[in-house]
C-alpha cells in the first residue's frame, strides 16, 4: 500500500498537546510514527562524548502518531485527507500507469 504521508509533506497536528501546529515531515518511521519539524519537542539529557560533544540538555523532536496529523492542501492551506488516482503518462515511448496522491478537498496533486 502506498504511503499517504511522505517525507517533506506539510502537515497540521489535529490531536494532542501540539494541536494546531504546522510543520514539515522530517522522517517517516515504520511503526506509524512521524517526526515533524517543531512539533512534540522534548528535552533530552545528553552525556559528554570523547569526540568533544558537551553534556547538557538538548531539545529534540519526538515521534508523533500518524493518525494525529493531516496533510495540508496546497491550494486552500487547510487540512485534507489524501486520495489516489491512476494517471497514464508517456515515458520512453511507452504508456505507463502511475499512482498519484491527491488532496481530497481540492483534487490537486500533492
Amino acid at each position: 500500500m502506498a504511503a499517504k504521508i511522505k517525507t517533506g509533506d506539510q502537515v497540521k497536528v489535529i490531536r494532542g498537546k501540539d494541536r494546531g501546529k504546522e510543520g514539515k515531515v522530517l522522517r517517516v518511521l515504520p511503526n506509524n510514527k512521524l517526526i515533524v519539524e517543531g512539533v512534540q519537542i522534548v528535552k533530552k539529557h545528553v552525556r559528554a562524548t570523547q569526540q568533544g560533544q558537551q553534556a547538557g540538555i538538548v531539545s529534540a523532536e519526538a515521534p508523533i502518531d500518524r493518525s494525529n496529523v493531516m496533510v495540508i492542501d496546497p491550494e486552500t492551506g487547510k487540512p485534507t485527507r489524501v486520495g489516489f488516482i491512476i494517471k497514464e503518462e508517456a515515458r520512453d515511448g511507452k504508456v505507463k500507469r502511475v499512482r498519484v496522491r491527491i488532496a481530497k478537498k481540492s483534487g490537486k496533486e500533492l
